[in-house]
């Protein structure tokens, strides 16, 4: 089952609420349907001692995690890169910071301390948050981070001490993040010019004009193929996981259509980083939207817990199975499942 410009997460074992392995099929999980792009038997290639090409995407990694040797602030950072590129470290001139869907690629939802493929080449990799080029829009003096110990991202305050990653490359796989705009550190919107910024650079694939259409069954997203339900919530508003997994299948069978709970890329597909409260594109189609949603993606971090996508802010989360804390969104895959 592939959807266009979605990487598969890792995950390959289904669990319980109470975070114990049981048999995938019939669960409606992640590791059940195995969506997305599945990544290479051997997905990192040392290209030379300091960098690793992912085979995945295509994008090249310094192979240190932490080139900075201490945390830095979102401006630091940014200059770091610019001078790398200046210097031209490592023969490249490319360097960037990654963006919030770059840094996101490099996540294995099955492994945890740290949420990277094992047998990684990567060196001096530290359980912390990792900047990203992607200002968040719900709060301009912050930008998204990425915490390697377990694959989360939230936004932290540009003046505040996280790690860089730089990448180079570009990559056709991952789709643009829809940031528009660049900002400075106290929020407000400056030139883009030579900044360096996800606003500036704008890679990743390009979203079609119009994005979104009807179908018969549903919402297709042109981009990347996934049907949704145009009412962005079945059921309950809020229920806990097990109870959306369960509504999920009734309404399945009922439908005669396979309609299923999305992984966590999936969800974080509809983000567009430019817009805030819900962080959907204009002009979408969808109604009822809520504040929060179930992934079938547990989290190998603590497997009583699942992967969450906070709509209003854009951000991945995680939540614990058993609370009655979020709603679901129905999703189908166009090009197979029907």
């Amino acid at each position: 089952m592939i959807s266009s410009h979605i990487l598969s997460t890792g995950l390959r074992h289904c669990y319980d609420e109470n975070g114990e392995v049981i048999e995938c099929h019939g669960s409606g999980q992640d590791a059940e349907f195995l969506p997305g792009i599945t990544w290479p038997a051997e997905r990192f290639e040392m290209l030379d001692e300091h960098l690793v090409l992912d085979r995945a995407t295509d994008l090249i990694w310094t192979r240190n995690s932490c080139i900075s040797e201490f945390p830095v602030t979102w401006r630091e950072g940014l200059e770091l890169v610019r001078r790398m590129n200046e210097k031209e470290q490592y023969s490249r001139k490319d360097w960037r910071m990654p963006n919030r869907r770059e840094m996101r690629s490099l996540i294995d939802h099955s492994s945890k301390n740290p949420a990277l493929t094992k047998g990684h080449p990567f060196q001096n990799v530290f359980l912390g948050w990792f900047w990203t080029s992607t200002t968040a829009a719900i709060a301009t003096r912050y930008a998204w981070y990425v915490h390697l110990e377990g694959g989360r991202m939230f936004y932290g305050n540009k003046d505040g001490y996280s790690w860089l990653w730089p990448v180079s490359g570009k990559t056709d796989t991952l789709p643009a993040t829809g940031a528009k705009n660049c900002y400075d550190e106290l929020g407000s919107i400056i030139s883009c010019d030579g900044g360096g910024q996800d606003g500036s650079l704008a890679l990743g694939a390009p979203w079609p004009n119009p994005r979104f259409v009807q179908s018969e069954f549903g919402i297709l997203d042109v981009l990347t193929g996934l049907i949704w339900h145009a009412k962005a919530n079945l059921g309950k508003e809020a229920a806990s996981w097990s109870e959306a997994l369960s509504t999920i299948s009734i309404y399945a069978r009922k439908s005669n259509l396979p309609w299923r709970m999305p992984t966590i890329n999936e969800l974080e597909s509809l983000v567009d980083a430019s817009t805030h409260s819900p962080a959907l594109p204009g002009g979408h189609p969808f109604s009822d939207i809520q504040q929060a949603y179930w992934s079938s993606t547990t989290s190998s971090f603590e497997t009583d817990w699942a992967y969450v996508l906070y709509m209003v802010k854009g951000a991945v989360g995680v939540g614990y199975k058993k609370n009655n804390d979020f709603a679901l969104w129905p999703v189908m895959s166009a090009n197979k499942d029907i």
